[in-house]
């Protein structure tokens, strides 16, 4: 089976696991929530790792520093639901902790990717 590069991005696989976390934390919203905040943050979530694949498949890298930048907004949403969904003690102190440093994991290592991107943007 090929792999492809995408795959093997440090901070789409991280992206990844963060996606399971999410969808596993949400079930336990209240029903309520399951076209709000429950969509919302599964949507965010999947966008992460969404767009991270899909800049990697892009020729230039503008474009790919583009669908970075989206990614790392993406995660950004995530944290902001997160807050929101811990004051609303849609969840606990526990999962709360461990989704900030999910979050700050992944942050980190869009962070340098997008630092590649741009100096590979500013060497062209």
């Amino acid at each position: 089976m090929k792999v492809y590069s995408f795959e093997k991005l440090d901070c789409w696989q991280k992206a990844r696991e963060l996606t399971v976390f999410v969808y596993r934390n949400t079930i336990s919203f209240p029903s309520e929530e399951k076209y709000g905040m429950v969509s919302q943050m599964r949507r965010a979530a999947v966008s992460i790792a969404s767009n991270i694949a899909e800049g990697s498949s892009r020729l230039s890298t503008k474009e790919q520093l583009h669908f970075s930048v989206i990614a790392y907004s993406s995660t950004i949403e995530l944290l902001n639901d997160f807050i929101i969904a811990y004051d609303l003690q849609y969840i606990n102190g526990e999962v709360y902790v461990e989704s900030r440093n999910k979050i700050e994991i992944v942050t980190l290592l869009i962070s340098q990717l997008r630092k590649v991107q741009l100096e590979r943007l500013e060497k062209a």
